[in-house]
C-alpha cells in the first residue's frame, strides 16, 4: 500500500516540519518513506508545501500529484490541491483559516480551527501539529499505525537539545488534535 500526503500553506507555518516528522515517524518504525520539500523565496508568507509518501513497498517517485491526503493550513492551498485529492481521500483544513466549505462528495473533509485552538492552550504557531494529530487519529491505517507516541519520539530526535521544551509542546498540540 502507498499513501501519498500533501501538507500546504504559507511558510512559517510549519508546513516542512510537519511533514518532517510524519517521514520521521515512519523511518522510526521501518516504513519506507520519501519528504519532498517545494517553497517560494521568500521566508515567511510564501507559500510551502512537501509531499509525503510513505509505502510498505520501495517508492518509485517522491513528486505527489493526486494525494490520499491533503493537510491545508490556509485557504489558497485548498484551492490549489482540493481538485488533486483522489476519490475517497481525506482532506484537513484550519476551518479557522477559511470560510469555505468543501463541496466534494467523493472526499472525507474535517475542518479544524487548528491555529485557535493553538494559541487558545498556549501553543501558538504549532496548528500544523494540531492537524497532523487530527490526520493520525482519522487515518492510522493509511499511516501505517504511525502513532502520538511515534511522533513524540520524533519531535525529541528533530528539536535541537536547546530547545526541547519545543518537543514537549509539539507533543501536547499533538495531543489536541487527536482529541479534537
Amino acid at each position: 500500500m502507498l499513501t501519498e500526503i500533501i501538507i500546504s500553506g504559507f511558510g512559517g507555518q510549519g508546513v516542512l516540519f510537519a511533514g518532517k516528522c510524519l517521514a520521521y515517524g515512519a523511518m522510526m518504525k521501518n516504513i519506507e518513506i520519501s519528504w519532498l520539500p517545494s517553497y517560494g523565496p521568500e521566508m515567511r508568507g510564501g507559500t510551502a508545501n512537501c509531499s509525503v509518501c510513505i509505502s510498505d513497498k520501495p517508492i518509485g517517485s517522491p513528486l505527489v500529484t493526486e494525494p490520499d491526503i491533503l493537510i491545508a493550513m490556509n485557504e489558497p492551498s485548498v484551492d490549489r490541491f482540493i481538485g488533486s485529492v483522489k476519490s475517497g481521500g481525506f482532506v484537513f483544513y484550519d476551518s479557522g483559516m477559511t470560510d469555505k466549505q468543501i463541496t466534494r462528495g467523493d472526499i472525507s473533509t474535517f475542518g479544524v480551527p487548528a491555529a485557535k485552538i493553538a494559541e487558545e492552550n498556549n501553543l501558538g504557531g504549532m496548528g500544523n501539529i494540531v492537524l497532523l494529530g487530527k490526520t493520525l487519529r482519522e487515518c492510522a491505517q493509511k499511516l501505517f499505525g504511525i502513532d502520538g507516541k511515534t511522533l513524540s519520539e520524533a519531535f525529541a530526535k528533530l528539536i535541537p537539545a536547546k530547545k526541547s521544551e519545543l518537543a514537549a509542546k509539539n507533543t501536547a498540540a499533538l495531543r489536541l488534535g487527536m482529541n479534537y
